[in-house]
């Protein structure tokens, strides 16, 4: 409560524990905020995508292991003839990068190819498909497959990528619907 008559403007019924001694003084000059050159719409090159990927990641070991596959035995799968086709060495790096990587549908490793750095540059910036790389998976390296897992395994041992020390197969049979008394035993299911 305060009397109109008697108080001032700065009246203030309130009492401060603390009095303020010093004034803070504003600073000499205002400062923006800085920040580093951004625009996403601006033309980017980049001259060597390779220099991106690390020393030892996986897409430079499959690059490896595919790059040490004979020409002569993807090329029998191909006619010749009709319209240029992806380099196999290609296609099979990729689906190979994409199963690394646990992506198995024909979509993924085309969403693979165009979003993730290390499989562009195993595709060379091409992008396939997904009908291509099903036609490639399904039907050019069908008979193929056995024997290039064969051989990429006999690679990776030789190079000291994976050991056969501790080898594990499971041969239990499971139905679809399983439960604890559905599997089957190889006896019954020859």
């Amino acid at each position: 409560m305060s009397n109109q008559m008697i108080t001032t403007e700065n009246y203030n019924t309130q009492m401060t524990l603390f009095p303020e001694t010093e004034e803070k003084m504003p600073s000499k000059r205002p400062l923006a905020p800085t920040f580093k050159p951004y625009d996403n719409r601006q033309t980017q090159v980049i001259f060597d995508i390779e220099a991106l990927i690390p020393e030892h990641h996986v897409a430079r070991v499959v690059d490896e292991m595919v790059e040490s596959v004979p020409d002569e035995l993807l090329f029998s799968h191909y006619k010749g003839g009709g319209r240029s086709s992806y380099h196999p060495k290609m296609m099979l790096k990729i689906i190979l990068y994409a199963y690394s990587q646990k992506v198995y549908s024909c979509r993924g490793i085309e969403k693979l190819i165009k979003e993730n750095i290390p499989a562009m540059w195993l595709a060379v910036m091409q992008q396939p498909d997904f009908r291509t790389i099903n036609e490639f998976r399904g039907e050019r390296m069908k008979s193929l497959m056995d024997e290039l897992f064969e051989a990429m395994i006999l690679k990776l041992i030789e190079e000291n990528y994976i050991t056969m020390e501790n080898y594990f197969l499971d041969g239990t049979k499971m139905e679809a619907n399983a439960n604890k008394y559905s599997f089957m035993w190889k006896k019954s299911t020859s």
